[in-house]
């Protein structure tokens, strides 16, 4: 007999059982056909499509059911694929409660499904995690975690919320509340224009304001990254983007889609993603967050704590002002290159320090560059590289002095010197009595 453990929010007595750049599918075709889980990348980055859902209606949902299956009934039996994970058809039932919708996401974790709760009449998104038992570990420290920052903020206004969890043909089951698209997705859909420098002050506040809160808590999320911070609402507006159109000169129409620029009509964020969340006095030594969002001292091996989060925020932050990610590199000796030619010399305390595996990026007392490069091409990838001033130049318009130096404080190469995410938050870029245009 098949057996459902259900847990409703909030969890006040959890199941303490033991205890991990995605593809997005914007338009999931109506296939009657089980859907199997095939993924690339690491984390629930691309959740949704900018697109608004609404409740599926009974016409919509009846034609997506395999033939011979009951509306409420529950799906016939499958294997899981060959790398454990689900497998399932649009229009099923995940439980007598949730109807699946449509595929939002997926990951090495397993898939993300867009579901209607038929008992709070809302579409919201689950995440299903592969049948395999580490990754089923890895979900029940991540319901505990969700679990610890719930029960501390109750307003549900910093990290996303968990509305419930449960244990379905071997696949744990994690229901949240449904966002709109993640920072990558709305850049990438935007063709990677930089944000306004107000909506990059409210974004970062928001985000600096959500890390606080889980330091405050002694945690440590180790994987912020603009994948893994959701805006709450789909909407958006479009405006004329007049520096675009002058870059381009008269080539382009006014008619031209390019002319225009989207905005989110809210900036209101909310973090997901704390499968790699760690507490203060765990182990420490091995290696964490994305590679364009990590900090040196986990490169150099020479331990990490809470900084590790704000120079993600740090790198973040110039993403949002830029467009593009500021160490786009997949090496180590080239991305603490990148670091230099950006951000000045490495600390010769730091370097001296290094961990037996990092060793070979050090020569001499300096970094082995250009001398250890693997290609010209990665040299050259590292010339092009401007001074942090002069690319925050580029692209801000207004109060580029008070970025410039609140970037400098979140990119300290030694952790120790590093802003805290309260220190950060009193920074004139958030507290001067800026007109703000949001």
């Amino acid at each position: 007999m098949e057996m459902e453990f259900l847990t409703e929010f909030p969890h006040t007595h959890m199941d303490r059982r033991p205890r991990k750049r995605p593809k997005l599918a914007w338009d999931v075709p109506q296939m009657p056909k089980a859907q199997p889980g095939n993924f690339c990348g690491q984390e629930v980055g691309n959740l949704t499509s900018f697109a608004p859902s609404r409740a599926p209606s009974d016409h919509t949902s009846s034609s997506l059911l395999i033939k011979g299956v009951a509306r409420n009934g529950s799906p016939p039996w499958r294997d899981d694929d060959k790398d454990g994970h689900y497998m399932f058809a649009l229009g099923e039932n995940l439980t007598s409660r949730y109807r699946i919708h449509s595929k939002m996401g997926e990951g090495t974790f397993g898939q993300v499904l867009e579901c209607w709760d038929s008992v709070r009449k809302e579409m919201v998104a689950i995440k299903i995690v592969r049948g395999i038992k580490k990754y089923r570990e890895a979900a029940m420290i991540e319901i505990e975690v969700l679990q610890q920052l719930a029960k501390h903020d109750k307003s549900g206004s910093r990290c996303v919320q968990i509305r419930n969890w449960f244990d379905y043909r071997n696949h744990i089951c994690i229901v949240f509340e449904k966002l709109g698209p993640s920072l990558y997705d709305f850049l990438r859909k935007n063709n990677y224009r930089s944000f306004p420098i107000d909506l990059v002050r409210e974004i970062g506040r928001q985000l600096l304001e959500c890390v606080a809160f889980m330091h405050d808590l002694r945690l440590i999320h180790t994987d912020l990254k603009p994948e893994n911070v959701l805006l709450v609402s789909p909407e958006y507006v479009k405006i004329p983007d007049y520096k675009f159109l002058l870059l381009q000169g008269s080539s382009r129409s006014p008619r031209d889609g390019s002319y225009f620029k989207r905005l989110p009509k809210s900036s209101a964020i909310k973090v997901i993603d704390f499968g790699s969340t760690t507490y203060e006095h765990q182990d420490h030594s091995y290696i964490v967050s994305t590679r364009h969002y990590r900090a040196p001292e986990v490169i150099l091996g020479l331990g990490w704590s809470f900084p590790c989060d704000i120079w993600s925020v740090g790198c973040m932050l110039v993403e949002l002002c830029s467009g593009e990610a500021l160490f786009q590199t997949h090496e180590n000796l080239e991305h603490l290159a990148m670091m230099e030619r950006v951000l000045g010399p490495l600390p010769q305390h730091m370097l001296k320090r290094v961990d037996r595996h990092a060793e070979k990026y050090i020569r001499r007392g300096r970094l082995d560059w250009p001398e250890g490069a693997t290609s010209r091409e990665s040299i050259k990838a590292v010339m092009k590289l401007p001074r942090l001033q002069n690319l925050v130049m580029q692209h801000v318009d207004h109060s580029a002095g008070d970025v410039i130096d609140l970037l400098q404080g979140l990119l300290k190469y030694d952790p120790m010197d590093r802003l805290t995410a309260r220190e950060a938050l009193r920074h004139p870029f958030f507290t001067r009595d800026y007109h703000r245009r949001l």
